[in-house]
């Protein structure tokens, strides 16, 4: 039950994750902050999972409670215009895209390389270590 319980809070943490940043249902910051919130409970569902109550309970109350209220006024403050939400900038996309890549392309230049074995070398120890018997003085058949 703990394992079913474990796949279903981290499934819905990175399902809503996903949607607060791209979400295809609606383009309304509100539905965004309203899947953020959703992704905390999950995750304090995760924690409580994992005997920390008091984090799931620092995780609704703080993150869940007063931040989303902040943002959400926030948001309310601002009212973008629906013209003005909708409207993509090209050099946004264009080094987003570029940013990604680069991302990806270190991700797995860190992947691959991990694999191989060349240059590395073994490591020697110098000098002597003493452990704490000789340090303290005390003979080592004690």
């Amino acid at each position: 039950m703990e394992s079913l319980l474990f796949y279903l809070f981290s499934g819905l943490a990175l399902l809503c994750g996903l949607l607060v940043v791209a979400n295809p249902f609606s383009r309304n910051p509100v539905t965004s902050a309203m899947f953020l919130v959703l992704s905390i409970v999950s995750l304090a569902g995760l924690f409580v999972l994992l005997h920390a109550f008091f984090l799931a309970a620092v995780q609704i109350l703080v993150y869940a409670g007063a931040v989303m209220v902040l943002f959400l006024f926030v948001i309310m403050l601002l009212d973008l215009d629906e013209h003005q939400r909708r409207k993509l900038s090209r050099f946004g996309l264009v080094t987003g895209i570029l940013g990604a890549g680069a991302f990806a392309m270190i991700l797995l230049g860190a992947v691959v390389g991990s694999g191989t074995r060349e240059g590395l070398t073994t490591s020697t120890l110098e000098g002597r270590t003493a452990g704490p018997s000789a340090v303290l003085g005390i003979p080592a058949a004690l």
